[in-house]
């Protein structure tokens, strides 16, 4: 499972958490993800989605449950998720969470950890809190300490940015965290509504 785990891409963790939701075909895999913005996360294209699914089936983590002919259209192959498929999601999300050091990766962690439970999820966020408050610490020391030894204003303003950032992320998780505890935060799992019936009829189309 670590091997498999270790191998995903974020467009693969994205794929194996909407396949929590149905078994589908790639093309309504892509059009779903585009009506959702989760192309503002990952790149997404036919050629990598086909390629992330090939590669997803090859290990285990996806299978295929038939095949469509609608008119003319092409063949669509219709995947769904398998047991070590809905495992590697939860390891994966529960890997990259509290992590500070890969931002693109902790995005789709955050979009997606909604696949594990509330209260685990809270601890791991909270764990990710603290290290942020770490970070800035250190980098708010780096930066008065260059500026005593009168480093020149041209050299520091990475690291006024990056201080600038890591404050950002800090203040929003800190004030984010008390809200997804309160229980009127819907988390996990929900009644597919008809919006959301409609939405999955049109990606299909």
């Amino acid at each position: 499972m670590k091997d498999a785990v270790a191998r995903l891409t974020p467009l693969g963790v994205m794929v194996l958490a909407l396949l929590r939701e149905d078994a589908m075909h790639p093309y309504e895999m892509i059009r779903l993800m585009r009506q959702r913005h989760d192309d503002r996360i990952v790149s997404i294209t036919n050629g990598t989605m086909y390629h992330t699914v090939a590669r997803l089936e090859k290990g285990g983590l996806v299978a295929e449950v038939g095949v469509d002919r609608d008119g003319n259209r092409p063949e669509r192959t219709t995947y769904a998720l398998t047991d070590a498929g809905d495992a590697a999601v939860t390891e994966w999300v529960r890997r990259e969470l509290p992590r500070t050091d890969r931002p693109a990766e902790f995005r789709v962690a955050l979009a997606e950890s909604h696949n594990l439970p509330r209260d685990e999820a809270i601890a791991l966020l909270q764990t990710r809190l603290a290290a942020l408050a770490a970070d800035l610490e250190v980098h708010r020391a780096g930066s008065a300490k260059a500026r005593e030894h009168s480093v020149i204003e041209q050299y520091l303003v990475e690291v006024d940015r990056q201080l600038a950032l890591l404050a950002a992320d800090h203040d929003w998780l800190a004030a984010f965290l008390p809200r997804l505890a309160h229980p009127d935060f819907v988390w996990g799992a929900h009644e597919q509504t008809d919006r959301y019936m409609a939405q999955r009829e049109a990606a299909r189309q």
